[in-house]
């Protein structure tokens, strides 16, 4: 019996976390990807669903394995999506003026494209440096901002960009 609770939680938790990227390539614009992922869950879902009904009123612990691996799945799936990082990711840096242009000259030569906009703060001017970035490249962009101009304020969005870009065409 106890192979059989490890096999539904290890199951339940490789489909849970197949559905979690799924969804994330279906919102990333990966279509196909999600579509085929899908495919594959529905078969998992089903097959594992069976095993957990067949004779679930004498052996009710099946139902809580399946329940423990759906929680694990959406842990270990927001991991996996984590890693995978996939799109893009809209980066702001709010900085003085007077620090714009160095800390442009280094994103750029890290091979970042960056757009810079005037901005009026409270009591000085300021530059604001837009980016979008692919989010595997996010910590390495955030560095190297960091290490250049220590209280800028940075912030991140997702994005999702159509068309056009330096690196991002669609």
């Amino acid at each position: 019996m106890l192979l059989v609770y490890l096999a539904i939680l290890l199951v339940k938790v490789f489909e849970v976390t197949l559905g979690t990227v799924r969804i994330v390539l279906i919102t990333k614009g990966e279509r196909v990807k999600g579509a085929i992922l899908g495919v594959i869950e529905v078969i998992i879902w089903v097959s594992l669903v069976s095993t957990v009904l067949n004779n679930v009123a004498e052996d009710p612990i099946k139902i809580v394995i399946y329940a423990v691996g759906f929680g694990l799945g959406n842990y270990c799936g927001s991991l996996v999506e984590e890693k995978l990082a996939i799109g893009t990711t809209r980066i702001e840096i709010i900085v003085l003026q007077e620090h714009e242009r160095r800390l442009t000259e280094a994103l750029r030569d890290a091979g970042f494209a960056v757009t810079v906009i005037d901005g009026h703060g409270k009591d000085y001017e300021r530059k604001i440096l837009i980016s979008i970035v692919q989010r595997k490249s996010v910590k390495e962009y955030i560095e190297i901002a960091k290490k250049i101009q220590k209280n800028a304020m940075i912030t991140i969005s997702e994005s999702k960009p159509v068309y056009g870009g330096f690196g991002i065409r669609k």
